[in-house]
């Protein structure tokens, strides 16, 4: 029985989905819509890929939408504290009360077929129920990973994001940036409009090559130089933790857009990405260059995010050495004089040691911990993959909220990174 569900026991029972891990198929969400008669086709949707910047761009491409004037559901993965917050209408996460009544919805509708579900295709088939509840008119849907089997790609976007190409999940996706492109171009449909971030270099073609295939009405590059249709120039960077960075956006070469957030530089390619996509969204509304300051209060909770002032304490849930590289520029724009602590907590299934050598130049030490997932490294392990690229025993101390207080210690700021789930924790012990 799923009506009288309470909300623990509706995250209890997704729980359990989650020994049927990654399903490489379309089928069970196909399956699982149908039953729930198809609430994805009450909307248009603008679908998100990438190995770094998806979760900033979906919520950028939603907030813009939304000071527009549309009502936009925005759906991300993973959450830092609750499950709420992967599912957003108008900016806003949706109750508990709200996400129960759509998980029961989708857990009675996946009572009655004959195949079991993962937690993800739960989730998205909750995101699409909640968005037609609500009525959205976009709904913006950040990819779980890679694209052409991923849950959310169920869809036909009507335009197709791709950030950026990096290796990650070489697992599952393939080991060169050629393989992980190609599988993560299959979110674009016939008739989508192609966004292909500036992160693509080197991989443009075969964006290029599928929205040819699909008879896309046009392909927007995002990038640097005269050639792409939208450049992006730092203005100013930050030189305190929460500092404003003022962005240019060069749209077709003519006109030029000013956007202001709270964020480090490397939102700046970010802000040009959603920035294009909400255009490409509403080229025909004669909307489609009315997103000037979209991201003038938006906020990024993980992703560099100030949590305390004194010493600072920011977290980023940067989890594969490219991210961690883009960090890395971030920690030297605000702490250029005394570099920080970081405290590192990583899963076992990610590259430990490029994204310890992509941070060692910028800190002054490194406490190791563990983030409380089932998948976290040891942090014993990390101990060792840190020293040999560095030199330097760290600070082990697998408790995160000590590890924290321990990097604390010398007052000269703390870096929480290494997985989403690693600043999940901490931010749940400050916020």
């Amino acid at each position: 029985m799923t009506g009288s569900l309470t909300y623990d026991q509706a995250i209890a029972r997704l729980g359990e989905t989650l020994r049927f891990g990654i399903n490489p198929s379309l089928e069970g969400i196909r399956v699982l819509t149908q039953a729930l008669g198809s609430p994805e086709k009450s909307y248009r949707c603008i679908q998100v890929t990438g190995t770094n910047g998806k979760t900033s761009v979906t919520r950028m491409i939603a907030a813009g939408l939304a000071a527009l004037g549309h009502s936009v559901g925005a759906y991300t993965s993973p959450h830092l504290i609750s499950y709420t917050e992967r599912f957003e209408i108008d900016g806003t996460p949706v109750s508990e009360g709200e996400l129960v009544r759509a998980l029961g919805e989708v857990f009675a509708a996946a009572e009655g077929l004959d195949r079991q579900f993962t937690e993800f295709e739960i989730l998205t088939a909750a995101a699409f129920v909640l968005f037609k509840a609500r009525q959205v008119e976009w709904a913006v849907l950040e990819v779980g990973m890679g694209g052409r089997w991923d849950a959310t790609s169920i869809v036909d976007p009507a335009v197709a994001v791709i950030t950026g190409i990096g290796l990650d999940h070489t697992d599952r996706l393939g080991s060169t940036r050629e393989e992980i492109a190609i599988d993560k171009s299959h979110i674009i449909k016939r008739g989508s409009t192609a966004v292909i971030g500036p992160g693509c270099d080197g991989v443009v073609e075969i964006f290029e090559q599928r929205a040819t295939q699909m008879t896309s009405p046009f392909v927007l590059r995002v990038g640097v130089g005269p050639q792409p249709h939208i450049t992006w120039d730092i203005v100013r960077r930050p030189r305190t933790p929460g500092g404003t960075l003022t962005v240019d956006v060069h749209v077709h070469g003519v006109q030029t857009r000013r956007a202001r957030l709270q964020a480090p530089s490397y939102q700046a390619p970010n802000i040009a990405t959603a920035m294009a996509a909400i255009g490409a969204a509403l080229w025909d509304t004669g909307h489609a260059d009315a997103a000037d300051d979209v991201a003038k209060t938006l906020r990024f909770p993980g992703r560099f995010e100030l949590l305390r002032e004194r010493p600072p304490l920011i977290i980023d849930g940067a989890h594969n050495p490219q991210a961690a590289e883009m960090l890395a520029t971030s920690i030297e724009e605000v702490f250029a004089d005394v570099p920080p602590m970081v405290v590192l907590a990583i899963l076992a299934d990610k590259d430990a040691e490029g994204i310890v050598r992509a941070l060692a130049p910028v800190a002054s030490g490194f406490v190791v911990s563990e983030n409380g997932s089932p998948r976290c490294l040891a942090a014993s392990e990390l101990a060792v993959i840190v020293e040999c690229v560095t030199g330097i025993v760290p600070v082990v101390e697998p408790d995160l909220e000590r590890a924290v207080a321990v990097a604390s210690e010398p007052g000269c700021g703390v870096i929480v990174t290494g997985s989403l789930y690693t600043a999940g924790a901490v931010r749940a012990l400050f916020v």
